[in-house]
Order: structure tokens, then sequence, then C-alpha cells
């Protein structure tokens, strides 16, 4: 188990020469708690693969450093940094038995036979895969086989962290949460640094104590999932995390309001005024702005649709040319065509080139 730093790190696959703007992945410099439980979350392309591949050895960073416990394993391979990873699909041998996979590694490093049939029985019994110790692996779904190449990356004790490569990809949608409960289950027993590479928020929530949001090449914020949630200090932060994400608007600001189409939306801390050239956005969470009925003061919507979810109804509508999500408060019908919008203004945040501005209380 080991502390990880990440040190001025940044990679282009063309060589450390090439413009800046084309790298895979930006500078950037972090420091991994041992013990911890982490998710790289962001879309496909964003950098969390490089970044996960530079940790496990696989890919060599055009600049900076990556140390375990203060020592630099930069320039060391996978096998050296004591490192396991699950990938994508499942790695396992079809014609040895769960147990015998589960085993592998173990007997690869000449560990004793009793010590490891004590420890593959601890994760058999972790993952629900006791029953099936003896069966050949060739027979079983994708679904088990996938629970046996997470087996296979926690049997090791001694490893520096475990790296998850979108492990539940290939596992039914009624299965994932399940495996989700199961894995942080097993970061609580066995106390191993774990990450968790994924582009599904709700695997990166539900399984992390910090989520890693990446966003074209850089880490644009890092924090508890109720941090993500609550002060996203990017737009992109703020339209990723959610569901529905972030509403995100043009606007005026100067000191405690919001001017949006000739409306005015108070707003909760003070913000001054902002340079000539700034591109100024307010964002709210569609559960803090109710659709209620259209008046003089305040901002209208086009409703395109409601979705009703059962416990809460949220209006797709149009503030001009912009998507907007808002709550339908219970027993209000809204009108077919234009409503108001009214923002809680605790809630309203305020973005200066697509940063979160924090504001005077």
């Amino acid at each position: 188990m080991a502390r990880i730093d990440l040190e001025d790190l940044a990679h282009s696959y063309s060589g450390n020469d090439a413009p800046p703007e084309s790298f895979a992945l930006k500078p950037m410099s972090m420091t991994w708690r041992q013990g911890g439980a982490y998710a790289l979350l962001g879309p496909s392309g964003c950098g969390k693969t490089t970044l996960l591949n530079i940790i496990s050895g696989i890919v060599t960073p055009s600049r900076g450093k990556v140390l375990f416990d203060g020592r630099d394993i930069t320039q060391l391979s996978t096998r050296e940094r004591n490192i396991a990873q699950v990938f994508q699909f499942p790695v396992i041998y079809d014609t040895m038995t769960v147990g015998e996979n589960l085993a592998f590694p173990l007997k690869n490093r000449g560990v004793p036979h009793d010590k490891i049939a004590a420890r593959v029985a601890e994760i058999a019994n972790l993952l629900d895969l006791t029953p099936e110790l003896n069966r050949k692996a060739t027979r079983l779904t994708a679904d088990a086989k996938q629970k046996i190449s997470l087996g296979r990356g926690l049997v090791r004790s001694d490893v520096a962290a475990v790296l998850f490569d979108e492990p539940l990809t290939v596992i039914d949608p009624h299965l994932k949460w399940e495996l989700r409960s199961k894995l942080k289950a097993l970061h609580r027993a066995l106390d191993l640094t774990m990450i968790y590479v994924t582009h599904d928020q709700t695997e990166a929530l539900t399984f992390a104590d910090t989520v890693v949001v990446m966003h074209d090449g850089g880490v644009v914020q890092s924090g508890t999932p109720q941090e993500l949630f609550d002060k996203p200090a990017h737009t992109f932060v703020g339209y990723f995390i959610g569901s529905p994400g972030m509403n995100v608007i043009p606007a005026e600001v100067s000191g405690h309001e919001a001017h949006v189409g000739g409306r005015t939306i108070r707003l909760g801390r003070n913000y001054g005024q902002f340079p000539a050239q700034t591109k100024v956005e307010i964002g709210v969470r569609p559960e803090f702005v109710n659709i209620a009925p259209p008046k003089p003061d305040l901002i209208s919507a086009r409703i395109e649709h409601i979705d009703d979810l059962g416990r809460v109804r949220y209006a797709r509508a149009r503030v001009g040319d912009q998507r907007f999500y808002a709550r339908v408060p219970n027993g209000f019908n809204p009108p077919a065509d234009n409503a108001g919008l009214v923002f809680d203004p605790a809630h309203v945040h305020v973005y200066a080139d697509s940063l979160r501005v924090e504001g005077a209380a």
C-alpha cells in the first residue's frame, strides 16, 4: 500500500516537443493518500485512462514524476511497482477453476499454500464466489467472470494500489449496483488504495471518497461527491455531475444581482464588478429553481416537455435559445407555453470564464 504523488505530470503521445494544446494529459500535481478510494471521472478522451496507465507503468510520462511513498518510480515497470490492475473486460484463465484463478497471482509469487487458501477463501466470500470455487471459469457468465477478475486484482494484500479501468462495462445494468456496493465494502475491509476510472457519474459517486473530474486532458476539480454537487468549481463539473446537470446561462452580474434578458435574479453573495471581456455566466441546479406562473419580474421560460420521475417532476424548457431544466412544484400544472422561473439565491453560482467565483458574504 502506498501514498501516490504526481509531480508536474504531463504526457503527449507525439513527444515532449509537441504543442501544449495537443497533450493528452495537461500538467498536473496531486497527492492520493494511502488507503483512499478515488475515482477518475470524465467523458471519453479526457485523459483518465492515460493517467491510470502512467500510474500503473504501462505509459511513461513525457514530463514529471510518479512517487510511491516518496520514492520515484517513474521509470519502473508495472511489476516493479507492485500494482494490481482490473481491466474493462475479464482477464481470467477459462481452463482453471474459479479458485485456481483467484490463487494464480499468489502462486506466481511463491506465497505458502496455507496462506493462499486463506486469502482465496476471504476474497471469494467477499465477492459471493464461494459456491463457485470448484467450477471451471469457462462455464460462467460474463458477470461472474468479471467478479473473478476483480478478485484477482484484490487477492494480493501487499499491492501498492489497485487500479480499475471501467470494470463494470460488461456487467448487466441490474447487477452494477450490487457490484459497486461490493467494491465499496471491499475497500473498507481491505484498506487498499483504489483508483477507479469511469465515465459514469453514478459509479464514481457511489464508489469513491474523492472524485477527480477530468476534462480535455486536465483535472478541473477534485473533491467529495457532495462538494462536486454543491460547489462545482468549473461549469463542466456542474454540467457533468447531476441528472439533469446544472443549468448554465450567460448573465450580467453586478453586486448582489444577476441580469438575464432584462430580468433580475437576486444572488446570495456580492460579486462586485467584472472586468470587460470576461465571460460571465450563472449556474443553478434544477433542484433549486422552480417553475411558476409567468410574471413581469420573472425570467420567462418556454416549456417543451415535463419529465415525471415519480417523486419529482422536471420541466425541459428554453430560456432564449438556452436549454434549461427546472423543478415543477407538486400540484402545479405549468402553462403549455411560457412560465416564470423562481431561483433560490443561496444556490445560484457565478462563473467567470468558466471558473466559479466565491463572492463576498
